[in-house]
């Protein structure tokens, strides 16, 4: 039974990326599937407020476009602060 979940993706599902918290605002980093990598993108959150950063960058390896996302997403922070909301 093993060898059809592993064939037909059931099993275990991957666990979700960990948020963290900088300077008051929630990151957490979501990096989405492209062809050849994955595609830097977080979500930043801060009083029920949200914004999603979603950059062209494309990384190699899913845990390199998490650490890339969280960077970015400190560097906007440190740039616009709330004006991240509009």
């Amino acid at each position: 039974m093993a060898l059809f979940s592993k064939l037909f993706g059931g099993g275990k599902t991957p666990e979700p990326p960990a948020a963290e918290t900088y300077k008051d605002f929630d990151i957490t980093p979501e990096p989405q599937k492209e062809s050849g990598g994955w595609r830097l993108a977080a979500k930043i959150e801060r009083d029920g407020q949200e914004h999603l950063l979603i950059r062209s960058d494309v990384l190699q390896t899913k845990e390199q476009a998490d650490d890339a996302s969280i960077a970015k997403a400190k560097q906007m922070i440190d740039e616009q602060g709330t004006r991240l909301f509009g």
